[in-house]
């Protein structure tokens, strides 16, 4: 499984948006920003993430058959690859470490426009905690049950 590990991390590295600086730059002006903006509402450019960045949630094996410093490595690769594509990723702390693995692997499936100016953080949380991918680690949840 390392041998494979290591060919799975050295995609996610190729994975990574080559035309995207290391610092998100400025838009040249007011109307390059409202552009990106257009296009991310519009859904224009909207696309699963797979399509940009040509990962495939079949290469990723299913979680328990990767130790949790393996399922760490992926994650830390995968997250660091969508930051290059204008998007972070947001999760509980407490949330175990292969139930990160399973949501931050599902973004392949996800529709996703990129950012050339800002960003967006998938936090998997809709606001409706009953429906909500975060299940039992939801931050809405007790807010929810407040109001119940």
């Amino acid at each position: 499984m390392q041998l494979y590990l290591s060919h799975l991390l050295s995609d996610i590295r190729a994975a990574h948006r080559t035309n995207s600086p290391e610092e998100k730059p400025e838009p040249k002006s007011i109307e390059d920003h409202f552009k990106d903006i257009d296009r991310w509402v519009s859904g224009d450019a909207e696309q699963p993430l797979s399509y940009y960045c040509g990962l495939e949630a079949e290469a990723f094996p299913p979680s328990d058959q990767l130790s949790a410093e393996q399922i760490s490595k992926v994650c830390d690769a995968f997250t660091a690859m969508i930051h290059t594509w204008g998007a972070d990723i947001d999760l509980p702390d407490e949330m175990p470490l292969n139930r990160k693995y399973e949501l931050i692997v599902g973004l392949l499936d996800h529709e996703f426009t990129p950012f050339n100016y800002g960003g967006y953080i998938f936090d998997f949380c809709t606001g409706y905690a009953p429906d909500c991918e975060l299940k039992e680690y939801c931050p809405c949840l007790e807010f929810w049950e407040e109001d119940s």
